[in-house]
């Protein structure tokens, strides 16, 4: 990793931190320089606004994701492993790191407000349901899932990933975020797999 990447990505997980104490509108240059240890020529240097500074943090949050979802196995594997390893990965990154998750509530809140963050995240979204939809166009094509429409289908299941935000709002509800992650894929799965398929 070259320095520049390496310092950005200091700013990005410094702001990231600061977004989920604080909230987008509370959030202050100086308190992404006093979280990150750099200096505020050093944060200038890159970002010359607290806005450009977020808008990269989604960028930086989606590379994190898209990288491990292309890491799944994809040509030899099927269509519903291929989701069902989506959901986990999903999963294991809400155990290990929940405040990107608590993150994209605020980005999704500012995305109602702010047209530069309507337009990044609806970017995001749309490339996330591409990728599902191929998903599930193989999966049609081989005979493995059901003749289902398969944009819906991807939007739905990317309505359930970002569910897994609630869980970081509320503790105490009975069901845990691993619970709500199997059932649910496992609704979806089932729904969508053809009970002759083998």
């Amino acid at each position: 990793m070259t320095l520049e990447l390496k310092r950005k990505e200091q700013i990005l997980d410094a702001a990231l931190n600061v977004i989920v104490k604080n909230g987008y509108h509370q959030s202050r240059m100086d308190d992404i320089v006093s979280t990150s240890g750099l200096s505020k020529g050093a944060i200038y240097w890159y970002y010359k606004s607290k806005k450009d500074v977020y808008l990269d943090l989604v960028n930086h949050w989606v590379n994190r994701y898209s990288n491990s979802l292309m890491e799944l196995p994809q040509k030899d594997t099927s269509s519903s492993k291929q989701l069902k390893n989506m959901f986990n990965i999903f999963f294991e990154q809400f155990e290990n790191d929940p405040v990107v998750f608590k993150a994209l509530l605020e980005f999704w809140s500012l995305a109602g407000r702010d047209d530069d963050f309507n337009k990044k995240l609806e970017k995001v979204t749309h490339n996330f349901i591409q990728y599902l939809e191929k998903i599930i166009q193989k999966g049609v094509k081989s005979g493995e899932l059901k003749n289902v429409n398969p944009k819906i289908t991807a939007m739905s299941i990317m309505v359930v990933i970002e569910g897994i935000s609630w869980f970081t709002l509320f503790k105490k509800n009975g069901v845990s975020a691993k619970e709500y992650t199997d059932t649910v894929s496992e609704f979806i799965l089932s729904g969508l797999i053809k009970k002759t398929y083998s």
